[in-house]
């Protein structure tokens, strides 16, 4: 008699109904548990999940219920159908697990949300191996199947344990590592640059420790890893170094906090507010919406203008051109008073107009005045000034002169007359 015969034959049993009973107890009684402790929890909870039943726990909770009755009711008549909820609960803890991990650590990452999908489709497929009593047959033809490396020989079924090993581990690292950013560092660190450096050290630590740990639950010499240690060290000595010299600058710019999220920077002619730090590049957003990736060690080895940094305050000026039969008393005070018209200039200190040049077409004004560029940005503060001073430039009847030039044709002497004309332009 076959696997599936004998679990066709066990669901028949005349117990079913009482071990159905039983098994919806058991999902009960999770799901009241979860519901009664999880009410508070944040939606992002990788125990309870957005709807409860959604996170690890229930499925946790109903497999050791549901095991622990499958025991005891197993002394007395047939548990068919125990056994069968055994291995679904198993696969289900497992998908919810590495779905709720990866939703908070990557939120927005396509590659996590494929990993989880494929993950969730070999979790399945083994539940049925399971339950239909394939699954000791298929580990053992895995087992047969073997792989030489030199002299040492490795099986399928091996590679596939330590990856499923090293998964569970790193993915426990990663849940680590998230739970200690989420409760221990957004409470201490109120800083967020600083908080970002510690987040990215704990989570290169923990997935470092996890992997060692993984390596050698499979069966890995540890010290055979020197080797290739000396060959990553070459490799970066020559082909990555400016790979390794984005990585270090990035530490570099979160330890020292030359440059926190959130300042606004000039650099090679971009400005812009920083978005994110990360280990090998910058982000920022520039006043239009775009946005440029700026390796970080361009941001140590290059000048960098950190308008955030001392002072919030920056100074704009705007020129124009008058007549000179113009007051220059008299354009000075206007010009000053459309400064201090606008509502995002700053009243100290308080804007001045300077006679710059005695130019070739009229007198030509300066206007300086202060602004905070982060509450105000600086071409709307600009055109509203230029608007103001302009409308009083026309109510003072003080003339904006076009540019004039002079001409003056020279002919031979023995010819016409020579003529002098005047042109505006």
């Amino acid at each position: 008699m076959t696997e599936i015969d004998k679990l066709v034959q066990g669901l028949g049993h005349p117990g079913l109904p009482l071990e159905f009973a039983v098994l919806l107890g058991c999902l009960a009684v999770a799901f009241g548990v979860c519901w009664l402790t999880g009410r508070k929890q944040p939606p992002d909870s990788v125990w309870y999940g957005r709807a409860i039943i959604d996170g690890l726990l229930f499925p946790l909770l109903a497999l050791v219920l549901t095991y622990s009755a499958k025991l005891v009711l197993g002394l007395s008549q047939p548990v068919a159908l125990l056994k069968v909820a055994v291995p679904v609960l198993v696969s289900l803890a497992g998908i919810r697990f590495l779905a709720r991990v990866f939703t908070v650590v990557f939120p927005q990452s396509r590659v996590a949300r494929l990993v989880e999908r494929l993950f969730s489709w070999l979790a399945w497929i083994a539940a049925v191996l399971w339950i239909v009593g394939l699954l000791p047959a298929v580990m053992a033809e895995m087992d047969a199947i073997q792989f030489a490396f030199g002299k040492s020989k490795i099986s399928l079924l091996s590679v596939v344990q330590g990856v499923l090993s090293s998964g569970v581990v790193l993915v426990m690292a990663l849940w680590i590592s998230a739970a200690i950013e989420k409760r221990v560092l957004n409470r201490t660190l109120d800083d967020l640059s600083l908080r970002k450096v510690a987040a990215n050290v704990i989570r290169s630590a923990l997935l470092l420790v996890g992997l060692l740990f993984a390596l050698s639950a499979v069966g890995v010499d540890l010290t055979a890893l020197s080797v290739l240690g000396g060959a990553i060290g070459v490799g970066l000595g020559f082909g990555l170094q400016k790979l390794a010299a984005n990585y270090v600058s990035g530490f570099v710019i979160l330890f020292e906090r030359s440059i926190r999220i959130g300042d606004t920077v000039k650099v090679d002619g971009f400005e812009g507010v920083v978005t994110d730090i990360k280990t090998r590049y910058t982000l920022i957003r520039g006043g239009n919406g775009r946005e440029a990736v700026i390796p970080n060690e361009k941001m140590i080895t290059e000048r960098v203008e950190n308008l955030s940094l001392a002072d919030t305050r920056v100074q704009l000026t705007s020129d124009v051109t008058v007549g000179y039969e113009s007051d220059p008393d008299q354009v000075q005070q206007i010009l000053c008073g459309a400064a201090l018209a606008c509502e995002a200039v700053l009243k100290e200190p308080q804007p001045v107009a300077h006679l710059a040049k005695l130019g070739a077409d009229g007198l030509e004004f300066s206007l300086h005045y202060w602004i905070d560029h982060l509450a105000n940005p600086q071409p709307t503060v600009r055109s509203m000034v230029n608007l103001g001073l302009l409308r009083g430039l026309r109510a003072a009847d003080i003339d904006i002169p076009y540019p004039q030039r002079v001409v003056h044709l020279k002919q031979d002497p023995q010819g016409p007359t020579s003529s002098a004309t005047a042109t505006k332009g």
